[in-house]
């Protein structure tokens, strides 16, 4: 029976092909090519701007969708059964983890320690485990709660093992109700003890945050005394060492890159190629974990999974990293925002895992260390070989030896060695801000420079040289991060993501080049295009919601009017369309109202972050400017900010510029709205009235601002929930451009 098990798989494929499905999306895009066919065979009754643009309009919509299907065609699920893993494999490899933070007050330092406490505690062996943590802030409030969070770590990994903890992040573990009374006596009083621990241990963490505190006083912060943010040298300490087994708590280590004014940094794709270098000559596992600092393990078994697939693969080449979905512990009910995107990975997602796997989304990710190396033997990849040995190492990886030397023997060192600090001098070295100067580190080895989603582009990078990737989506999950919850701040995400999406479409690594040019599959090539063209998307979309009021208010048209039988076209093509994303979402475990939200926030991206994104990108392709990264700011894990329960999920608005292009679409709709009806009262029935428009036009405007609700109520509403007066003047001075605009064709 034992040699049975030994020989069984560590994970399966389960296909997910639905043909109803696939009947639905062959009909939508029959319907969309039909509606382009009319609109070509319908330009003997004249070319206007309206028709024009229409048709400019749904051939990209068009598009839009053929990706879509390619992308949806042939999903699969990947079931991992971790319980053979020991049986199989005797001796588990080790793993790096590194946690990357870069500002303590928009991402407080209990948010990382959790984050570290989850991870310490997992169900592996703790020697095979460092934990590095990345600070960019260089802050010694950092340095300090991961001090302090190693001292509590040492009887809350004990405890979590000794009482199989599931969830093993201490705010989640102690903010649920325990039901203590059905436990032993013993139970009872460790519980309530490491509660009060914990406690501590967050009251010494805020006591540190304060402004007036004296921690820089101390003997061991004295380095940050002198500090400034963006100019200060590199900071390798070592927190915890484990000695090796029965030592139950992995390494610790802190690390802060040098930053010096001049040097470019490369935000946290810089972060990660210093993490990789300083890990490579310290412990050097053969498989690296990276995760945001708000992305708390919350299966213990995760790692056990990972390695399912990753040692459950023939070679290497079918599995270059273990990819698992972001999902949230503080999703608001019905996903108002549109910001947890659960639709998406279940449907967009699995879609790519059937072509040639996941892309890489920044957290949650297992790595091959070789394959970040560029080690393998592959024509594509940057190291050249002779008998085995690096042409020109120092070229490639810079001028460490120990580095080098570390990258034959990947794997090799974390039992050999005696200490990590021993590796301290090395570790400074290669965490120094011009060590990269003259090497391929952000080229093609490493995290790749270049986009603010740098995840993207690194694992787009990988896939183009014929790696496949994985995809692992345990009950329960994995890991739970932290969702943006408000507007403004999902806004300045999405603004983000856009960005750096569209940098890499218009760079020498967009998909549709890698397809001619590298080992890039057609599919994945489409897959990746729909990603980044988020951006684009928002000239389209916003011109189509445009044309409507255009039409209303130029005496046009640009859909068929209710007595042509060419009107079934648009109105199936709308119900279908909506039928079927509802059902996708109730299929994902989702409820109307949260398709609903996502669908609501989605044409408000597209009109606010999505085109901003666009905007930045092309200032950038000009020269006029550089993209600027910014971070997401995190909410207090322990506190509620006195938010009121009926509070939670309103939209909230501020000053920023990109709230003006959507409160502008809502202005001239409302003003389209009151004109049409104004007329339908005065000469009749739209269809009886000789206007040209008719009742389509005016549909679409009352839809738009239905997307559009939180802004109308936001133009009368106050306080954050209203929005601001000086955004409202200038949206109406746009609405004014455009009606002068409409009058005037």
């Amino acid at each position: 029976m034992a040699a049975q098990a030994s020989s069984l798989p560590l994970y399966e494929e389960i296909p997910l092909k639905s043909y109803v499905k696939r009947f639905i999306e062959v009909l939508v895009l029959l319907l969309l090519l039909s509606l382009v066919a009319y609109r070509l065979l319908s330009s003997e009754s004249g070319c206007g701007l309206a028709w024009s643009v229409a048709l400019a309009c749904e051939v990209w919509f068009t598009f839009i969708w053929v990706m879509v299907v390619s992308m949806k065609w042939s999903p699969i699920r990947y079931k991992t059964y971790p319980e053979r893993l020991l049986r199989k494999v005797q001796d588990l490899p080790p793993v790096d983890i590194f946690v990357t933070t870069a500002d303590p007050q928009l991402e407080p330092p209990m948010v990382t320690v959790n984050t570290v406490l989850s991870l310490l505690a997992v169900d592996y062996e703790a020697h095979k485990l460092a934990c590095y943590v990345s600070d960019d802030a260089g802050s010694p409030v950092t340095l300090y709660s991961l001090i302090q969070a190693a001292e509590f770590g040492k009887r809350w990994v004990l405890f979590c093992k000794k009482y199989e903890v599931q969830v093993r992040a201490p705010f989640r573990y102690f903010g649920a109700q325990v039901p203590l009374d059905d436990t032993s006596l013993e139970f009872q009083q460790e519980w309530q003890d490491m509660k009060n621990e914990y406690d501590q241990l967050n009251l010494r963490v805020e006591e540190a945050s304060k402004p007036d505190t004296k921690l820089l006083d101390s003997k061991e912060f004295s380095i940050f005394a002198t500090m400034k943010r963006d100019n200060h040298e590199s900071i390798v300490k070592v927190i915890r060492e484990n000695k090796g087994p029965p030592d139950e708590l992995p390494h610790l280590i802190y690390v802060a890159r040098e930053k010096r004014p001049k040097h470019p940094h490369h935000y946290k794709a810089g972060a990660m190629n210093v993490l990789t270098r300083v890990s490579g000559v310290m412990t050097n596992a053969p498989f690296m974990l990276n995760v945001d600092c708000d992305m708390f393990v919350n299966n213990p078994q995760t790692f056990h999974h990972a390695m399912c697939l990753l040692l459950g693969t023939k070679t290497e080449e079918e599995c270059a990293f273990v990819q698992f979905p972001q999902k949230f512990y503080n999703g608001l009910k019905d996903d108002p925002f549109g910001n947890q995107l659960v639709a998406l990975h279940e449907t967009m997602g699995l879609g790519m895992v059937g072509i040639q796997g996941p892309a890489y989304s920044g957290t949650g990710c297992f790595h091959r260390r070789k394959i970040i190396y560029g080690l393998p033997n592959d024509q594509d990849l940057p190291v050249q070989l002779q008998n085995g040995i690096l042409v020109n190492p120092d070229q490639v990886y810079g001028k460490s030896l120990e580095l080098i030397n570390f990258i034959y023997s990947v794997g090799s060192t974390l039992t050999a060695k005696h200490s990590i600090l021993d590796s301290l001098d090395a570790a400074h070295k290669v965490a120094d801000c011009d060590y990269e100067f003259m090497t391929r580190w952000g080229i093609n080895i490493g995290w790749i420079y270049g986009s603010a989603t740098e995840d993207v582009l690194t694992g787009l990078t990988i896939q183009s040289r014929g790696y496949k990737t994985m995809y692992c989506d345990p009950d329960p999950p994995s890991f739970l991060g932290c969702a943006p919850p408000s507007g403004p701040l999902t806004a300045t995400q999405m603004k983000r993501w856009a960005t750096g999406l569209l940098e890499i479409l218009f760079s020498a690594r967009s998909p549709i080049i890698l397809f001619l040019t590298t080992k890039l599959h057609f599919r994945q090539s489409l897959g990746y295009t729909w990603v980044l063209v988020w951006g684009l998307r928002s000239v389209p979309e916003l011109c189509y919601s445009l044309l409507p009021p255009y039409c209303i208010l130029s005496n046009s048209a640009f859909l068929p009017k209710i007595d042509q039988p060419a009107w079934l076209l648009p109105i199936s093509l709308f119900m279908i369309y909506n039928f079927y994303t509802l059902y996708e979402y109730l299929q994902c475990g989702q409820s109307m109202r949260s398709w609903w939200n996502n669908q609501r926030a989605s044409r408000i991206n597209s009109s606010s972050a999505w085109l901003f994104g666009f905007i930045c990108v092309i200032l950038k392709l000009l020269g006029l400017s550089e993209t600027v990264f910014e971070l997401t700011r995190k909410e207090n894990l322990d506190s509620d900010d006195g938010v009121v329960d009926e509070e939670i999920g309103r939209f909230t608005f501020d000053e920023s510029p990109i709230f003006i292009p959507a409160t502008t679409l809502v202005t001239v709709n409302l003003v389209a709205v009151g004109l049409g009806f104004v007329r339908m009262i005065w000469a009749g029935p739209l269809w009886m009235s000789g206007v040209e428009y008719g009742a389509g036009e005016l549909g679409c405007c009352v839809w738009v601002l239905l997307m559009f609700r939180p802004f109308v109520k936001g133009l009368f509403g106050k306080g954050k929930y209203g929005i601001p007066t000086r955004t409202i003047w200038k949206s109406t001075g746009l609405a004014l451009a455009f009606f002068s605009f409409c009058l005037r064709v």
